[in-house]
């Protein structure tokens, strides 16, 4: 079996985090690790909203590491009691950095979520989880793009989204999160980003996929090439850039942010079975791989 070891980094550049070592304390890959973590979400769950500070504090501190200045970034998340390790996956042969809550293994976790930041290169793109669990694999399929594509952030909400009181924990149509907070601190640095959702069977209609660039365009050849390619893996995708389709993610608000500062974004719905069966997961993350590759370029 594969294994994946977590040390606790300590300070410098990411460059100075070993990734194996005494510190190791689980195996197997990435998928299988967040996978451990969101098996616990559910609708009664908890969800803690953060604080406009709370906000600022991961954003800076997600800011910092993408500037390599690990020491300071551990500083400004630990203030907000979020840690930062190494993760090696041996399988994909690829280091992550995790910003994780210390909350999470406690009695009342807050929800806020994890990042993952691909340590063996530039950072070039961002895969957006927002719902895990509730659109089921979908962490699945961003972690998977995660190990097989180099240069991304992975983006993950830390709660059901009927966790928290009203649509409080909802993060794809709020701003007042952790998750909104992060995904808007990758926009203002450039980076585009793909954002996965799962729908039902009868959502859509005679297709397997909804592709949309939300409300900006600045994705539209990325989203041609996209369903070109899943295309060519016999799913049928609505091109919500050429016609009308349901959820098209107008009211997503990290699309929303990446359309105001002209940053390419995908939101991208997928039937169940594309999200559920291995061959189809392999098939999708690969037709992903055919944007993500296009931004690993400077």
């Amino acid at each position: 079996m594969a294994v994946l070891t977590l040390a606790q980094c300590g300070g410098g550049s990411s460059d100075d985090a070993a990734g194996d070592g005494a510190g190791a304390r689980d195996r197997g890959n990435l998928t299988e690790l967040v996978g451990a973590y969101t098996a616990g979400f559910g609708t009664d769950g908890g969800y803690r909203r953060p604080s406009r500070a709370d906000r600022r504090a991961v954003a800076a501190g997600i800011g910092l590491l993408l500037d390599d200045r690990r020491s300071q970034a551990e500083r400004r998340l630990s203030d907000v009691d979020l840690t930062v390790r190494t993760v090696t996956d041996r399988a994909a042969g690829r280091r992550f950095a995790e910003i994780a809550d210390r909350s999470d293994d406690g009695t009342a976790p807050r929800g806020w979520g994890r990042v993952y930041i691909d340590l063996e290169g530039p950072v070039r793109w961002s895969v957006q989880v927002p719902h895990p669990v509730a659109d089921r694999d979908t962490e699945r399929l961003g972690t998977e793009l995660m190990r097989r594509s180099p240069g991304g952030v992975l983006v993950l909400a830390g709660a059901h989204r009927d966790a928290g009181r009203g649509d409080s924990a909802d993060v794809a149509h709020r701003r007042d999160t952790v998750f909104h907070a992060v995904c808007d601190e990758l926009v203002r640095r450039g980076l585009p980003g793909i954002q996965l959702h799962g729908m039902t069977d009868d959502a859509a209609p005679g297709h397997d996929v909804v592709a949309s660039t939300g409300r900006g365009r600045e994705a539209v050849t990325e989203g041609r090439r996209l369903a070109d390619a899943l295309r060519k893996r016999d799913y049928d995708v609505c091109r919500a850039w050429v016609r009308s389709c349901p959820l098209e993610g107008l009211d997503n608000m990290q699309g929303r942010s990446a359309a105001a500062h002209d940053v390419p974004f995908l939101h991208l719905e997928f039937e169940p079975r594309l999200r559920e069966r291995r061959g189809d997961i392999r098939s999708v993350v690969a037709a992903l791989a055919t944007v993500t590759r296009t931004w690993q370029r400077p």
